[in-house]
């Protein structure tokens, strides 16, 4: 009843020239809003009705790999493309409304806002275009709720909005709340006191008055609460002062008698039947003293009949007045008492929550004990620790020292073997058949379509012998270029080629224990699979390879054949690229095209070769680097190489990465994994642009990569035993002794480099000859083996 009361009055006060805006978000309640605005003020005369929809503001972009980025890091016109996308859903969105307008014949303007803060920017709006009605669509709630509570983002809302604008809160399609502007505010109180000082006395300007001072009681009620004490004490105050008024009135008229000596039966009647329509005993009292009139002969003229008739009919609509009042004292206790019972129940909660609060700070109390006393074990163990460092300090100080002798002679060794020519060994055919028993069918390790190998021993020492299938032109052009490269060239991950036969066209290469990668991923011979760990620091080897050809100092080596089947692993699964027959020396020129070389006839392995150079026969270094993308995917899968660029990335856009990988090699570190995945991607891209710079972008990555598989590797306990690459003899194939260190900057085993020279003046690793056969003692490397032994008994 109050806020229809309202209603009527803001109603009342419209002009005939109004801007009305409907706040509107999509919702079912911003729908009936709309509804509610268009039947509310249709009628009014001229109205001007505004849609305001706010929405955020545009600084991230969503990307298909499901996570967002700054406009500022993405392309003008993927911003522009998602701007419209945005644009195409706010007109999507305010389409019901417009429709809803326009079956009524409305013409509504949509006003979409872009902001962070709905409420701020609604006011603002309001502000603008001097809005002077504003409906918003709120959640119905309860009296208590709202009072407890306020009406959630409604309420925020009303509060920011300007007070020159009436705010409508609208809750399915009914009106839920009114915050009267200032001006109508203003408007209700003058009209107020100019009927209550009105001199016309009549029977129906009294009622209006009071109908109107009962709607504004009403609308007030609507936003403060009374007591039901203070309404009973204004009730019989208002009754008393009636009936002074009403005595007053009595005693101050003259009462003339009729001849008749009684009162007409039309007044009495009048009487009773308003004394009747009071319940209030006092005013049934004052009802019957104008009855001992009768008795006594008195009556009154039709004057003083006309003040009593008026003054009891005031008297009626004032009560009915206070009863209203006084049933909605009843009712806001009621709510009262709701509340306190909530506020109760929330003591009880609180009074709970502080008793666990008590118990967790008690915990806390025992929890800092605890830590005390760790953190004094802790400082015993630090002063025992700095004891230790600086014994370590000492220690290392000698190890320096002895190192830098080491260093030193290492030095003066490299600078004497600058002025020996590094040429391959060359055996004779006859030395070829004695170390591969005539090229035995047993001794057999793999077949390729350049030629076959087989496994050889050369002066107690394990080789593998290469040779080329026929002797055609390409053939021993491919046999010179591979024994030039190889025998010029040195790295730690590049295959060492010892000597070679020239008249039959083979090499001879040290021999790589544990086979091809590609053997390793296909477990061939049931081999164990290898770990994560091991793949990951075996793509950094292979990268740092290509790294060391590419940025030749010559001229740009470019392998054309890199595949897992090329590269291969010693005893301890350190890789090593082999088969560098089919390289290319590309020519170094100051140009665009510098690192650009034609070749008419594309050679390589399929799925291995880079289709742009097998498009248009342009060679680069970038060609290897799509093959190391596709090795890179298949030391993460173990699968074949075909369609598999289109698997891991179908994997990555429905972040199924771990589906693919193969779980053989133990638990992928996911993050990192990923990231190697990504780059093997962008390697094997179709467009040589697309692919990024192997020394610049691939090998920092891979570095990182390595390291973190290093400290996997040292924590791994089934590989813990295994020992470091550079403690083995390269003669023994065994951890060394007594490491020492040759004129050839190699370091062997004492006992081992003793019995070769004793039948050799060459280098067992160069197969040159060396200056000197004297032995230097490495004793940096001999304290980090006995560490390694000591450690892994």
């Amino acid at each position: 009843m109050e806020i229809e009361e309202v209603e009527k009055v803001h109603t009342s006060l419209s002009s005939t020239s109004l801007t009305i805006a409907v706040a509107v978000n999509g919702s079912k309640n911003s729908k009936n809003a709309v509804k509610w605005a268009l039947e509310k003020f249709i009628p009014e005369g001229r109205i001007s009705f505004k849609l305001l929809h706010v929405r955020p503001r545009i600084t991230m972009v969503p990307t298909p790999m499901g996570n967002h980025l700054p406009v500022s890091q993405v392309r003008d016109d993927i911003v522009s493309a998602h701007k419209d996308e945005i644009e195409w859903k706010t007109d999507t969105l305010l389409l019901p409304y417009k429709r809803i307008c326009s079956h009524k014949q409305v013409e509504a303007e949509a006003v979409v806002i872009e902001a962070d803060d709905v409420a701020e920017a609604i006011a603002e709006e309001v502000s603008k275009f001097k809005i002077g009605k504003l409906v918003i669509g709120a959640s119905s709630r309860n009296v208590m709720t709202r009072a407890i509570k306020g009406s959630g983002f409604s309420s925020r809302i009303s509060r920011c909005t300007p007070t020159c604008c009436t705010v409508y809160v609208v809750s399915k399609g009914k009106l839920s709340s009114v915050r009267p502007s200032t001006s109508e505010t203003n408007e209700g109180s003058m009209d107020g006191r100019s009927d209550s000082s009105s001199p016309n006395n009549s029977f129906s300007t009294h009622t209006s008055s009071a109908q109107s001072e009962w709607t504004d009681m009403g609308s007030s009620t609507n936003f403060s609460q009374f007591s039901s004490s203070s309404l009973l004490t204004q009730r019989h105050q208002a009754l008393a002062n009636v009936n002074q008024n009403l005595t007053n009135s009595i005693g101050s008229n003259p009462i003339d008698v009729h001849h008749s000596g009684h009162i007409s039966l039309s007044t009495e009647e009048d009487i009773a039947s308003s004394s009747s329509s009071v319940s209030d005993m006092h005013y049934v009292s004052q009802a019957t003293s104008y009855k001992s009139f009768k008795t006594d002969g008195l009556s009154m003229n039709s004057t003083d009949q006309d003040d009593v008739t008026f003054e009891l009919d005031k008297l009626r609509i004032e009560l009915q007045h206070f009863r209203r009042m006084y049933e909605m004292a009843q009712n806001e206790t009621t709510d009262a008492s709701q509340q306190l019972n909530e506020l109760s129940t929330r003591h009880m909660e609180e009074a709970a929550k502080l008793r666990e609060i008590s118990l967790r700070e008690e915990k806390a109390r025992e929890l800092v004990i605890r830590e005390k006393e760790k953190r004094e074990a802790a400082q015993k163990e630090v002063v025992a620790v700095r004891e230790y460092v600086e014994r370590e300090i000492s220690q290392r100080k000698d190890l320096e020292y002895n190192a830098a002798h080491d260093a030193e002679e290492k030095r003066r060794l490299e600078n004497s073997l600058k002025h020996h020519n590094q040429q391959c060994k060359e055996f004779t055919f006859d030395e070829i058949l004695s170390a591969t028993s005539s090229f035995s069918h047993e001794l057999k390790i793999g077949m390729g379509a350049n030629g076959t190998v087989y496994k050889g021993t050369f002066h107690h020492m394990t080789v593998a012998v290469k040779v080329l299938n026929s002797k055609e032109d390409h053939r021993t052009k491919q046999f010179k270029q591979e024994l030039e490269l190889l025998g010029r060239i040195r790295h730690p991950h590049l295959l060492l080629l010892i000597g070679a036969c020239p008249d039959h066209s083979c090499l001879v290469y040290e021999y790589m224990e544990n086979g091809s990668l590609d053997d390793r991923l296909r477990q061939k011979d049931n081999s164990p699979p290898l770990r994560w760990f091991e793949r990951f620091r075996i793509a950094w080897e292979v990268s740092s390879a290509l790294a060391f050809l590419h940025n030749s100092e010559t001229r740009p080596i470019v392998h054309r054949d890199l595949k897992p089947a090329n590269i291969l692993l010693d005893n301890n699964f350190v890789s090593k690229i082999g088969d560098v027959g089919l390289s290319t020396l590309v020519p170094s020129v100051d140009t665009l095209m510098s690192t650009i070389y034609k070749d008419t006839a594309p050679v390589g392995t399929f799925c291995y070769i880079d289709p742009e150079y097998q498009r248009t026969g342009l060679l680069s270094p970038k060609s290897d680097v799509y093959a190391l993308g596709m090795v890179i995917l298949q030391l993460l899968t173990a699968k074949s190489p075909m369609g598999l660029t289109h698997i891991v990335e179908m994997a990555l856009e429905n972040n199924c990465l771990k589906d693919v990988l193969d779980s053989k090699a133990g638990k992928w570190p996911y993050e990192e994994t990923k990231e190697l995945a990504l780059m093997g991607l962008n390697c094997a891209e179709l467009r040589r642009q697309d692919r990024p710079d192997l020394k610049r972008q691939v090998l920092p990555l891979l570095e990182r990569l390595r390291g973190i598989a290093d400290e996997a590797h040292d924590c791994a306990p089934d590989i813990q035993s295994l020992p470091p690459s550079h403690y083995i003899c390269p003669i023994l194939k065994e951890v060394m002794d007594d490491p020492c260190v040759a004129s050839d900057g190699y370091t062997y085993d004492r006992k081992a480099i003793e019995t070769w020279f004793r039948m050799n003046d060459k280098s067992p690793m160069t197969n040159l000859y060396l200056p000197s056969k004297a032995l230097i003692p490495n004793r940096t490397l001999l304290s980090a083996i006995r560490e390694w032994k000591s450690a892994n008994p």
